[in-house]
């Protein structure tokens, strides 16, 4: 009887090491560096070294499309393409010099084929040079908040001083993410040119777009010095997750990894709605002595499902907070949410008068 005790105890054991090496494989990340934030508010999630400078190979082109897009021009302006860019080294549309494609042939092809020659070409239409476009591209991840970005091109060749961060580049895609015309280029699997001396056809890259539940962009990359790097998009339940790996050699597990970690453990939290009322005013002159006070804007959020987030939401002199772990993360405005009709001028007259005979 003891020594089948002592034996099942002995399995057990080594049974235990054996479990605990499984999850951790299981939980590890090949990534040097990654980040994960929910897409509306920015809030970063889950990261590791996620502040780190890397470089970022040619998920540089979701700033790249990002300007173009946010420029505004028609997109079926024909672009000439320069010198400059033809022949333009790594992965390539082939674009020969004086040939013609439209801004939104490019774009595609920027971002599904990955088209070295398609950025330089893009940058100097919109910047007179690749240099102007890539200041404009710094100015742009400034605006944004980037603290650990620089750009040196507008295709992510690599250059020593061409870097960003993992927590960077998902907040530049969640920037990117918040235009229609980008969420096409970037959840499109299969496009053909119209325009340029012949039609090309590209497939994307992205296997998240098949791959992962709610799958919606955004962009790989890899040269020899940054690795495999992905930029990754899901929605799911109404709450959209992007993510960033750089230097990744097993880049495709660890973004199933990290959407299953982050929706897992996230959920988006309605606080307020658009015209909820929140409380009321007092008013003078007016037949009622109180209204309603009403969010001009509704507070989405995304908070831990387990609880362990300290969520606070306030109502100031004219506006709700909401604070998150002792930090300030949304604020908006409150305005009244029905106009009290004024009092008529005889109303006020009589109570002049009686305050006067009562005197």
């Amino acid at each position: 009887m003891v020594k089948r005790a002592a034996l099942l105890m002995l399995a057990v054991l080594l049974s235990l090491p054996v479990q605990t090496r499984a999850e951790q494989r299981e939980a590890r990340i090949s990534a040097k560096a990654w980040a994960v934030i929910e897409g509306g508010s920015g809030r970063l999630l889950l990261g590791e070294h996620e502040h780190d400078r890397l470089p970022m190979a040619s998920t540089t082109k979701i700033m790249t499309a990002l300007l173009i897009l946010e420029g505004g021009e028609d997109l079926d302006t024909l672009v000439e393409t320069p010198a400059e860019a033809a022949g333009t080294e790594g992965s390539s549309l082939y674009l020969a010099a004086g040939e013609r494609l439209s801004l939104r042939d490019l774009l595609f092809g920027l971002m599904m084929a990955s088209g070295n020659d398609a950025a330089v070409a893009l940058a100097i239409h919109a910047a007179g040079s690749a240099a102007a476009f890539a200041a404009r591209m710094n100015e742009r991840a400034a605006a944004l908040g980037c603290t650990d970005t620089h750009f040196m091109n507008p295709n992510g060749l690599h250059d020593p001083n061409h870097y960003t961060s993992a927590c960077d580049l998902a907040r530049i895609a969640a920037a990117a993410m918040e235009l229609p015309c980008f969420r096409e280029l970037v959840s499109t699997q299969r496009y053909t040119t119209t325009t340029g001396d012949k039609p090309r056809t590209f497939r994307t890259k992205n296997k998240v777009l098949t791959r992962e539940e709610g799958g919606c962009g955004v962009k790989t990359g890899f040269t020899k010095k940054a690795g495999r790097c992905l930029c990754f998009a899901a929605r799911r339940e109404g709450m959209l997750l992007i993510g960033t790996v750089l230097n990744a050699p097993d880049m495709w597990n660890d973004a199933q990894k990290l959407l299953d970690r982050g929706f897992s453990e996230y959920k988006l939290r309605t606080f307020l709605t658009k015209g909820q009322a929140v409380g009321t005013v007092s008013v003078t002159g007016s037949e009622k002595k109180s209204l309603p006070v009403a969010a001009k804007e509704g507070i989405l959020y995304p908070v831990r499902k387990d609880g362990r987030d300290e969520v606070k939401l306030a109502a100031t002199a004219g506006e709700a907070v909401l604070t998150v772990n002792g930090t300030q993360v949304a604020l908006v405005e409150l305005i009244v949410k029905e106009g009290a009709k004024p009092l008529p001028f005889g109303w006020f007259f009589k109570q002049v008068m009686w305050a006067f005979m009562a005197a």
